[in-house]
Parts: C-alpha cells; structure tokens; sequence
C-alpha cells in the first residue's frame, strides 16, 4: 500500500513501523523530513513529481511511504476488552475515505478503545483514509466483522450498553457515559441502518 503526506510520513517514520520504501520528489525540501530518514537509515528514492502523481490519487506533498498494509483484527479483540469504562464505536457502513479518517483521528483523541465497521458496503483503511486520519490509524484498533446486529447483541452481552447517533437525537453531552459504551454512527447518507 502507498501512503503519502509529510505528517503521515513523519508519524510512520517514527513509529518505527516497516517501510518498504520511500519515494521523494526531487524538489523535495523538508529539511527535518528528509534528516529523519536518513538517520533511520530507511532506503528512500528521488524521483520526478510526475512519477509520485501516476502512484497515488490525492496531494502528496512530495512524499509517498511503500508499506505493508494495514493490520486490522476480528471481533475477539473487541470481547478481550474488559476495562469497565471501555469505549467502542461502531461504523454502520461509512462509505467516505475522509469521514472514516476523520473519526479515527478523533477516536484516537478521545481514548476509544476501538472502531467496528462491517466487511461488506463499507469504506476499508486505504491510503485517503490513513492521510485524512494523519497516521492515527497506527493507534487505533480497527476490527472488521461480518454482521453489525451480531456484534451488537455480541457486546450486549458482554455488558455494553448501546448509543445510537442521530442529528434530531438527544444532546451527546446530556447522555451518561459511564461504564462500557457502544456508538453507533450511520451511513453518510441513510443514517443508521434498520436492522441496525
């Protein structure tokens, strides 16, 4: 997978994850970028701006990392939470790489434990979602399942209690949050699913 951006860049460089490699335009100019990887001594090449355009679609920023992609976990790490205070958010089908990156950086903020989205008619982790999250999605554990009404009888059972976001709903600051919680947020455009 091909990540790109220098803030991505930077939080993967010194995550001291595996790059494969790193290709730098030849007008790259971020002095203190450029410095990092050379002292993490990670193989990198100067290439034309043109070549770094034809491999990624998005601002590049004249940087993009070859990397392994990006680990994503079943539900049993989900059930292996047992903080009393655990905080999971469920995606029910997101569809917009910029959405899905946004709420894994504000996740990762706001000290949840992990993010749920369905395998199927939904956004993955893809390079626009690693840029727009500014490389949280190295933070955050993202667990893919087969079946939202599953998961969520799942985590009932396992003494969650279920929030369901919506924009005529109560205010989130008037809802108690203690204990083990489950947000729910809906589709970009239908909301939350009926099953759901």
């Amino acid at each position: 997978m091909y990540i790109f951006g220098k803030n991505v860049a930077r939080e993967k460089i010194n995550s001291n994850e595996k790059i494969n490699k790193i290709y730098l335009s030849e007008k790259f100019n971020d002095r203190e970028l450029f410095d990092l990887i050379k002292k993490k001594k990670i193989k990198y090449s100067l290439v034309p701006s043109k070549f770094l355009d034809n491999k990624v679609d998005g601002l590049h920023q004249g940087i993009i990392l070859e990397v392994d992609d990006v680990d994503t976990f079943d539900m049993s790490y989900i059930e292996k939470i047992h903080d009393d205070r655990a905080i999971v958010v469920i995606l029910d089908h997101l569809e917009d790489p910029h959405n899905f990156g946004a709420i894994i950086r504000s996740c990762e903020a706001a000290g949840v434990d992990g993010i749920i989205i369905p395998r199927d008619r939904s956004v993955m982790v893809n390079p626009t979602v690693i840029k727009t999250s500014v490389g949280t999605t190295n933070n955050m554990k993202i667990a893919v399942v087969t079946n939202l009404v599953n998961t969520i009888n799942s985590l009932k059972n396992r003494g969650f209690w279920i929030i369901g976001t919506d924009m005529e709903g109560t205010d989130y600051t008037k809802i108690d949050y203690k204990g083990k919680i489950a947000i729910i947020c809906g589709n970009e455009g239908s909301g939350i699913s009926k099953l759901v």
